[in-house]
């Protein structure tokens, strides 16, 4: 049974090492979310428009620690 009967097919595992950070609302300094994100795509710290529950409109929130 050698040959095209059986394949065989090597599967390589890599480990992507994602960290979680917390957003927090730059206007209230409410922390509103949690996210991983991949380390060696985006080493600075991450800036994003997202919606905050408590001013109620889409204001920036940045990573913290």
């Amino acid at each position: 049974m050698a040959g095209k009967d059986r394949q065989t097919t090597m599967k390589v595992e890599v480990e992507v090492v994602r960290t979680r950070i917390t957003l927090a609302c730059t206007e209230c300094k409410q922390r509103n979310y949690n996210m991983t994100k991949d380390k060696k795509a985006h080493p600075d710290r991450m800036e994003t428009k997202k919606y905050c529950r408590f001013c109620k409109t889409h204001t920036l929130h940045k990573e913290t620690k």
